[in-house]
């Protein structure tokens, strides 16, 4: 039998592959599964000392767990506690000056004797700073260090050789979830806070915009008198391209609407258009929204009766402004 070359893929075993795939799925969720039965009064408490942080929650990790870190400070930040990472090996060279007093340590380590990591532990101590251990092992040098301890440990790796960290991280990861959604929901962190954290995501754009920053106004507005003609009321459609003229009363309130498609009824049914006046062609109560309202809500009130443009109305019912679904797709609201 001839010895392959080291540029000869070795043959590949469908089936097995498979297998070793469910085999860490069942690992990992065994992982997992198992810090819920681990949860108690340790993780509470760390709950309480985050929420009484007057600074920030310092993240710390080397490898493979300094990248569950960086996500868990992420994730933290992102949902009302602030957060940052700091990687132990800097801290030893400067960046310990970046923790305060008023902040809090949060060292995550499967070993709990990662050198990095624990050579800098008295410093922290010294300062007064809190620390919580997220680690594997409770005698481990962390866990000693520690105010509190949660309990990451795994059975064993996903790993076949029980060595690359596999299901332990895993679990620091959904412990770093658990900890953010508690601090979330003790925080009563809702929808809009969430939106503020994340400007210039889809949520962010829904839940910030509001009609009067897409609305178009002033002369875009498209307007005319009860009495204008068609002619007029063609001049008004124009404007901007709305496709819409709002038939206004001398106060300002709207009290109809003609669009492109009513004047092709009116051609097709052969009414004249030398004598039509807009109070007598025009739809009366026409939809409008408010200009306090959010864009998203405007999209809604558009979808909910098949319409395309809507007018924009204040307090007192005077229209304001005007916009379409074109003006919300460019504000990325729909």
């Amino acid at each position: 039998m001839s010895t392959p070359t080291p540029n000869t893929p070795p043959a590949l075993d469908p089936e097995a592959m498979l297998a070793r795939a469910r085999a860490t799925f069942d690992i990992e969720g065994q992982a997992v599964l198992g810090l819920k039965t681990r949860v108690g009064a340790s993780f509470v408490e760390a709950v309480q000392r985050i929420l009484a942080v007057r600074g920030r929650v310092v993240v710390m990790g080397m490898g493979k767990s300094g990248h569950v870190g960086r996500k868990i400070a992420a994730t933290l930040a992102s949902t009302g506690t602030p957060a940052m990472f700091v990687h132990p090996a800097e801290a030893s060279h400067g960046d310990l000056g970046m923790i305060k007093a008023v902040d809090l340590v949060l060292g995550i380590s499967n070993s709990g004797e990662v050198e990095e990591l624990t050579t800098i532990l008295p410093v922290v101590k010294r300062q007064g700073v809190p620390l919580i251990a997220m680690t594997g092992r409770a005698d481990s040098t962390l866990a000693q260090h520690a105010d509190v301890v949660l309990d990451s440990s795994v059975e064993k790796e996903a790993c076949p050789l029980n060595l690359a960290p596999t299901a332990s991280t895993t679990a620091q990861m959904a412990l770093g979830d658990a900890l953010a959604v508690a601090l979330l929901d003790a925080r009563g962190f809702g929808t809009e806070d969430f939106a503020r954290s994340h400007p210039g995501g889809a949520l962010g754009r829904k839940l910030l915009t509001h009609v009067s920053d897409v609305m178009r106004s002033g002369d875009q507005i498209p307007l005319a008198k009860p009495d204008a003609n068609v002619s007029e009321l063609m001049r008004a459609m124009s404007t901007g391209g709305f496709g819409a003229a709002a038939v206004i009363e001398p106060d300002g309130r709207a009290t109809g609407i003609f669009t492109d498609g009513d004047l092709r009824r009116l051609i097709e049914a052969g009414v004249d258009l030398r004598t039509a006046r807009a109070q007598d062609v025009m739809h009366r109560g026409p939809r409008t929204i408010r200009v306090e309202a959010l864009a998203v809500e405007a999209a809604e009130l558009m979808e909910q009766h098949g319409i395309t443009r809507l007018f924009v109305v204040d307090g007192e019912g005077r229209i304001v402004g005007a916009l379409n679904t074109n003006d919300l797709m460019r504000a990325k609201v729909i």
